[in-house]
């Protein structure tokens, strides 16, 4: 696939390919997405605003240009900012690829930090010389304005152009949490969301710290997703308890979405309102116990997102798909195309459709 290279949230030639849960494949514009649900679906997305978590400074003890990229968090609440883990990079930019990015100096407890208006300290190195916990210095309002002051968002060499926060913040963007925009969110707009409620396929949200996609180095890739903080609002709970009662599908906008959901229904099935940190990784061994299909872009095999997508198809569908990808050329990274993906059913409910398969299918049965 082609990364996509412009800031351009929704391009009007921006792609869809729908996989339904039979296995069939459909090619649609991306602004048709509503077109292949149905009424009685419920599409939850992340209100996550994406933060300008990209700190330049200066790594005190050598005299060396560091980059920090922000990278994780306890949790959501806004006075929790004194500590970040984060992944420091040595001197360059955005410009140059993440894989060629040299280490930072030396990394030690102890070590101090200057980024712009920011002071921090290395408060712990995390098993590896690009990861560390670092403390940041005085008053959470404090830190919160030198950030936004001083902060750029996470940005790749695919994208030449240096990013505004606003080309990273999704339509319905709220809190800022997320250290990587959710970016599968940005199929969305009001006219969209409005077309679901005419046809009767509610619509609402949870907050997921998203996290960054690349560190560089393939090792601390492996790692990835970190821990990451959500919360469930009570309404949003309450409407997928009702949505399933009715016999309803849980659509979710991005791989963090499902994460957040199935981390907090992952006692008994049934998601809890509230705070929560998603730490599980999911794969093609885990059982999807809340969602339904997932609308979220192209990722690329052996990326933590493309694990996700094993979750909801057999590798042979997967590898049909992105074969259909590259044939009919779809752009890939934030800015790229999209997938519609409805978890595969059993082989009876495929075998009793009649026709072609189409993402009507019923869901499989937990």
């Amino acid at each position: 696939m082609i990364a996509a290279d412009q800031p351009r949230q929704r391009p009007p030639q921006a792609k869809l390919l729908v996989v339904d849960a039979c296995g069939g494949m459909t090619h649609a514009p991306r602004a048709d997405f509503v077109d292949f649900l149905r009424r009685g679906d419920l599409v939850i997305a992340n209100d996550a605003a994406t933060l300008p978590a990209s700190l330049r400074g200066v790594h005190v003890p050598s005299a060396a240009d560091v980059e920090v990229r922000l990278a994780g968090r306890s949790s959501l609440a806004m006075d929790d900012v004194k500590q970040f883990v984060a992944v420091v990079f040595g001197a360059g930019d955005f410009r140059m690829r993440t894989e060629a990015r040299p280490l930072p100096p030396p990394l030690a407890i102890g070590d101090r930090l200057a980024l712009g208006p920011l002071s921090a300290t290395v408060r712990g190195v995390l098993g590896h010389p690009r990861l560390v916990l670092l403390g940041f210095d005085g008053s959470a309002d404090a830190i919160w304005a030198a950030i936004a002051r001083h902060g750029r968002p996470i940005q790749y060499a695919h994208v030449p152009a240096a990013l505004a926060l606003w080309d990273v913040w999704t339509p319905i963007a709220g809190p800022p949490v997320a250290f990587e925009a959710p970016s599968a969110g940005f199929a969305l707009d009001w006219r969209s969301i409005a077309a679901m409620r005419e046809r009767g396929i509610a619509f609402a949200t949870l907050t997921h710290a998203a996290g960054i996609s690349s560190t560089g180095d393939p090792d601390l890739d492996r790692r990835l997703p970190f821990d990451e903080p959500y919360r469930v609002p009570a309404a949003t709970a309450s409407v997928i308890r009702r949505t399933r009662a009715k016999g309803g599908r849980i659509i979710a906008v991005g791989t963090t979405v499902v994460r957040a959901l199935e981390h907090a229904a992952a006692v008994n099935g049934v998601v809890r309102a509230g705070d929560g940190v998603a730490t599980q990784r999911l794969g093609p061994r885990s059982r999807l116990r809340v969602v339904d299909a997932i609308l979220t872009g192209t990722h690329e095999p052996g990326s933590s997102h493309y694990e996700v997508l094993r979750a909801f198809l057999h590798d042979m569908t997967l590898r049909r798909a992105d074969y259909e990808l590259e044939a009919a050329s779809y752009s890939t990274h934030e800015f790229g195309d999209s997938v519609l993906i409805e978890r595969t059913a059993a082989v009876a409910d495929c075998a009793s459709t009649s026709g072609s398969p189409s993402i009507h299918c019923y869901r499989a049965t937990a």
